[in-house]
């Protein structure tokens, strides 16, 4: 039998032909699209780091390294090539420092005591940031052993860090979205994989427009203090006593020798004497509240703590936490042994 194919026959199957043509040609574009390689993906954060503008966003920072979790709220906002302004909060103990770089260096601001801390620092350059984005990505691109998955809806690396004096936190998990490459969550872990800090991102926003004073250090402090409970709470107490702390972490063969308790005229000052294989001294004694806003420089580094930040010299780590201030010094401790022993502070009696 002859089989003929009419005009008509000719036209439904070239029609025919098209359609599986582009059936193929939209299952192999979006397999492509499923299937970016490590590289792709580190490449793509390199041109947006690159390309943007800035950022700005919120996140929750959960940190699990105390006898129970410490919940703070972070702001962040990045405006390029060297403006920053990092917001964090612990609105269960009334702790507020904010960190700013400008122009004039980089500050760290604390409202409630009206004071803040001047350093000539290359920070955040010099260290990992767990919540600032561009961070992320050079620990992402400096790390040619990371690991990457890709899940349904965002991409997952593990790195190491680079904490310069923190060698308990080697490794992190970085979650970025699909859809725009901004990060989802950071857990910063120890050498076990427990994630000791959690950062969880929210209302992200690439090329964020912000003020002409928005990096301006008189400007956030007085924005800062006019939002705190009471202003001057610390100036106007008359109870001079504070919670001492005692470190959990000291370098082995290293004890507590003496506690003194010395009257000031300020009130108690309190000060603990470590002796053994390497001796410290410990000083904690009740925050003044500055009437006037006083701006220290310190000739020394940001020392991030987890529940506060401090400042870093070759001998000594001074900080300020829930209305007490701290100092401690020794010339036999490392600059990360001094960090060990004030990341494990904890509560013990009242003076």
């Amino acid at each position: 039998m002859n089989h003929v194919i009419t005009a008509k026959g000719m036209k439904n199957l070239r029609k025919a032909w098209l359609l599986l043509v582009v059936g193929l040609v939209s299952i192999l574009v979006l397999a492509g699209c499923g299937t970016k390689s490590k590289e792709d993906v580190t490449k793509s954060l390199g041109a947006k780091v690159e390309e943007m503008k800035g950022y700005e966003s919120n996140a929750k920072m959960t940190l699990q390294t105390g006898a129970e979790p410490q919940v703070y709220e972070v702001e962040i906002g990045h405006n390029k090539p060297n403006y920053y302004r990092v917001n964090l909060k612990n609105a269960a103990k009334d702790q507020s420092q904010i960190i700013i770089r400008n122009d004039e260096g980089v500050f760290v601001l604390t409202p409630a005591l009206n004071k803040s801390f001047r350093f000539h620092s290359e920070w955040p350059q010099n260290s990992s940031q767990a919540y600032l984005f561009e961070s992320l990505v050079n620990d992402i691109k400096n790390d040619p052993d990371a690991t990457f998955t890709a899940t349904e809806d965002n991409y997952v690396f593990e790195t190491k860090t680079n904490y310069q004096n923190n060698k308990l936190l080697p490794t992190q998990e970085i979650t970025l979205s699909k859809k725009d490459l901004s990060p989802v969550s950071v857990k910063v872990m120890d050498p076990d994989k427990k994630p000791l800090v959690l950062v969880e991102f929210s209302d992200f926003k690439f090329d964020a427009s912000f003020d002409a004073d928005a990096f301006d250090v008189k400007k956030n402090m007085t924005g800062a203090r006019l939002e705190l409970p009471t202003s001057g709470s610390v100036s106007e107490e008359t109870d001079n006593s504070f919670t001492v702390m005692t470190p959990l972490d000291t370098p082995a063969g290293t004890e507590l020798k003496e506690q003194a308790d010395v009257k000031t005229s300020n009130g108690n000052r309190v000060v603990m004497t470590y002796e053994g294989e390497k001796t410290f001294t410990l000083i904690q004694e009740k925050s003044r509240y500055a009437e006037i806003p006083t701006a220290t420089f310190v000739n020394g580094q940001i020392a991030d703590l987890g529940y506060t930040m401090g400042a870093l010299t070759e001998n000594s780590l001074t900080w300020s936490y829930q209305g007490v201030d701290f100092t401690l010094a020794s010339k036999d401790l490392s600059q990360e042994e001094l960090m060990m022993v004030a990341r494990s502070m904890q509560g013990a009696t009242t003076k």
